[in-house]
């Protein structure tokens, strides 16, 4: 999805982020409740502010971040978080 689509452009060295939930399975096949799993650490950005000097990431990267940084928001139904640049922790190949 782009800025566009998303409606929303960050402000200065911010980051959008769309959190990927992980599988609710165990590898032995066993379902975890919603109430038992753990909060994303890994998303995909969405869009990113217009400080260029200081954010390197790009729009479709998977990033790796904080399990309690930034603003957590909803929009249409679907979860975003927006964060500062310095707050990642590093890009995921």
């Amino acid at each position: 999805m782009s800025e566009k689509e998303l409606g929303l452009k960050p402000l200065g060295d911010r980051v959008v982020i769309r959190p990927v939930e992980k599988d609710n399975r165990t590898e032995s096949g066993l379902y975890i409740p919603d109430t038992a799993k753990e909060k994303p650490q890994i998303g995909i950005v969405v869009a990113v502010g217009d400080d260029e000097e200081i954010v390197t990431v790009k729009v479709g990267q998977k990033v790796l971040f904080p399990k309690y940084g930034g603003t957590n928001i909803t929009l249409e139904g679907v979860d975003y978080l927006i964060i500062e640049f310095d707050d990642l922790l590093a890009i995921v190949n």
